[in-house]
């Protein structure tokens, strides 16, 4: 088990958003956590790293690898996120800098992380992004003239540039057309073979879960209300709240209520 979360909640001064979570991610699988906006889901990912706002607070376990990394300090953290804990967040624009070029970025991400040969550093940066189809020559652009879609694959090259163990894709495809987003998941997929990383997928997308996650868990409210295998889960929904989501999915409703039928005829 890579990832193992345990009674985790997360706390502001007024109320607790999220209540008690327990969530698991195997190496090597794609686990997706679906639930619709406000459930907590976001937070909980960045609680993973260490990233909530400040004035929000963590307790509980969240056991990578076989530590918590809530005992971690910030030089622990630093050091650890990028090289075997990585994001692509749906804001992915923000990760540039505007004033620095591609190859800048990637030339500080290694750097940071203990990279000293230059020429080690510009090879690199050049095969991560060959290796999520962008040509080599875009490390001396600028984030402005790179297309949404070359900036989106370029933070995917860069989030995998280290080859990290977990990859935290939260709400990657939600500003991307439907096109778009198919792309990105079928190049996580890819990357995912390749490196043999796994991939904590958050979303409220019902397609990309049907199409790439090995398991899921649905959130609602700050809990996790179901989990587990995908088919399981989206042919026969055990809770109330999971079997509202599915039909509110065109294609997912449709099946759903076709094998609620053939289940009441037979």
């Amino acid at each position: 088990m890579i990832l193992s979360i345990e009674d985790l909640s997360i706390r502001s001064r007024e109320r607790t958003i999220v209540d008690g979570v327990s969530l698991t991610v195997r190496e090597g699988e794609f686990m997706a956590l679906v639930g619709q906006s406000g459930s907590g889901k976001s937070l909980l990912s960045q609680a993973i790293g260490q990233l909530l706002p400040s004035n929000l607070r963590a307790a509980g376990k969240v056991l990578f690898e076989g530590d918590n990394l809530l005992d971690y300090d910030l030089r622990e953290m630093r050091t650890l996120r990028g090289r075997r804990l990585s994001y692509i967040f749906q804001d992915y624009q923000g990760a540039f800098t505007p004033f620095r070029s591609i190859g800048a970025h990637f030339d500080e991400y290694q750097k940071i992380h203990g990279e000293k040969s230059k020429t080690v550093r510009r090879d690199k940066a050049a095969e991560a992004l060959e290796s999520v189809g962008l040509d080599a020559a875009l490390l001396r652009r600028y984030p402005f003239q790179l297309s949404g879609g070359q900036l989106q694959r370029t933070a995917i090259a860069t989030a995998l540039l280290l080859s990290p163990r977990l990859l935290i894709a939260d709400e990657a495809t939600t500003a991307l057309d439907s096109v778009s987003g198919h792309r990105v998941l079928e190049l996580l997929a890819r990357k995912q073979q390749e490196t043999g990383c796994a991939i904590l997928f958050i979303t409220h997308d019902w397609r990309h879960v049907r199409r790439y996650a090995d398991r899921l868990a649905v959130m609602k409210e700050g809990r996790i209300v179901e989990s587990g295998g995908k088919h399981r889960i989206l042919d026969h929904p055990q809770h109330e709240y999971t079997r509202r989501l599915i039909e509110a999915a065109p294609v997912l409703g449709r099946s759903l209520r076709s094998g609620l039928e053939q289940e009441e005829q037979a």
